[in-house]
């Protein structure tokens, strides 16, 4: 049996994803910038496609930018503002778990005389609006918050959070690494006051290689890819067609099914929880339905570190991540469990399980099964 738990990191693509990608490949491969038939027609089916993913979000069509992919909307969002409100401020205030695309972006500005702000959370990972309020200043240009978090799935609450950005400081960008979001929990950028939004396609059983950055049409932000002025100058290059087409069909199919997927995993998450909670010395990281997305679950297991287990399950077909894929092949300690107060020999032995629309039952007793049998022999070999 194959247990796929590693969600987060990527999931498998929908069957309809697959064929239209194929389809446009084969027989729709005009550039949609070209003057003929064949490019006309593409073109009208990225227009239709960008109008369908905007309703989604309830954005206009002109506020939806098509990307490589979650990195690339974060780094533009990002060092776009940081560009374009220069001369505004230099003060920017981010959680203290953002991906890394967001972490590195922020190094990078630091040197060139930023002033970076962060927020600190408490043991379920949610920030303090009191502490949000204090830290926005004058000078402040921009809030970014992972809506949520890749490693242990607590989700902000992110009206509240935009609504304290805009009262504070109007003239502040409020921007959302939603990576992990879309597709799981509701999101409507006008009522949570979002300015900038990432989505990633391979996250919602959708293609690689394409994401969306939402940029709201109201703020000014400076294109980082300059060239033949596609997607209205803020991101030249050839349209990825079938990209953009798979990730329409697939943002359909998930935006179809929310409401009743998202109780499904809430259902399956529960259950693994119950389940975990039967195991000695296993421990769920982070809070619980009420503060979580559906799909993330953080389990430490003290004794054993993560690469032995992930490896261990990985011989019986069960596939999770250590941490997280944006991490797990770094040695330095989770900058989020550190920051829930997760104890030190925990954090390097913990692992995450991420459930999708593929994912049962069966699949989360096969793993909690031979998840027990292997943490008795791994400590018996650990004892000797």
């Amino acid at each position: 049996m194959e247990c796929y738990l590693d969600n987060s990191a990527t999931t498998r693509p929908y069957k309809e994803v697959v064929d239209i990608v194929s389809k446009t490949m084969f027989e729709d491969y005009g550039n949609p910038s070209s003057m003929h038939t064949l490019g006309v027609e593409t073109e009208k089916m990225v227009r239709l496609a960008t109008e369908n993913i905007a309703k989604t979000l309830k954005a206009e069509p002109k506020e939806i930018i098509f990307t490589s992919g979650g990195t690339e909307s974060d780094n533009m969002a990002i060092m776009g503002t940081a560009k374009a409100l220069k001369r505004k401020g230099m003060h920017i205030i981010v959680s203290p778990f953002e991906h890394p695309a967001v972490e590195r972006c922020m190094e990078i500005l630091k040197k060139e005389g930023f002033e970076i702000s962060y927020l600190s959370v408490d043991s379920k990972g949610l920030i303090s609006i009191d502490e949000l309020r204090s830290l926005i200043r004058e000078d402040t240009i921009l809030v970014s918050v992972m809506a949520v978090n890749n490693e242990i799935g607590v989700k902000q609450d992110l009206e509240a959070i935009g609504k304290t950005v805009k009262e504070c400081n109007p003239g502040a960008y409020f921007m959302v690494d939603a990576v992990q979001a879309f597709g799981k929990i509701p999101i409507n950028v006008k009522k949570m006051k979002i300015d900038l939004l990432s989505v990633s396609g391979h996250k919602i059983n959708g293609p690689k290689g394409i994401g969306i950055l939402y940029v709201n049409s109201q703020i000014r932000i400076v294109p980082l890819i300059n060239g033949g002025g596609q997607q209205g100058d803020m991101r030249s290059g050839t349209d990825n067609v079938p990209g953009i087409l798979g990730l329409e069909k697939a943002v359909s199919i998930t935006m179809d099914h929310l409401d009743e997927e998202a109780a499904r995993l809430y259902e399956l998450r529960s259950y693994l929880i119950e389940k975990l909670g039967k195991l000695e010395d296993v421990y769920v990281n982070g809070g619980d339905n009420d503060t979580s997305a559906p799909h993330i679950v953080s389990i430490s297991v003290k004794g054993i570190r993560s690469e032995v287990l992930l490896h261990s399950l990985e011989e019986k077909n069960i596939y999770v991540s250590a941490g997280s894929a944006c991490s797990s092949h770094k040695r330095t300690p989770s900058k989020t469990l550190t920051a829930i107060g997760v104890d030190k020999d925990l954090i390097a032995s913990t692992v995450r399980v991420s459930m999708g629309v593929y994912t049962t039952k069966e699949e989360l007793d096969y793993f909690t099964e031979n998840l027990s049998v292997l943490l008795d022999s791994l400590r018996l070999y650990v004892r000797r």
